[in-house]
C-alpha cells in the first residue's frame, strides 16, 4: 500500500511542478524546501491530534 501511496504522491507533486513551471529535478533551494514541507507535513497530524486531545480533555 506504501508503494501506491508513494506512486500517487510523486505524480501530484510532478504535475505541480509542471503547473508550477519548475524543471526537474528541482534545483537544490527548491528541492530543500519540500524536504521541509514534507518534514512538517508528516509532523502536522500527530501534532494536531495532540494539540486537540490536550484541549478537550
Amino acid at each position: 500500500m506504501s508503494y501506491l501511496i508513494s506512486l500517487a504522491v510523486g505524480l501530484a507533486v510532478g504535475l505541480l511542478y509542471h503547473l508550477l513551471d519548475v524543471r526537474s529535478p528541482a534545483p537544490p533551494a527548491v528541492a530543500l524546501v519540500g524536504l521541509l514541507g514534507m518534514q512538517l507535513g508528516e509532523q502536522l497530524l500527530p501534532f494536531g491530534r495532540q494539540l486537540l486531545s490536550h484541549w478537550l480533555s
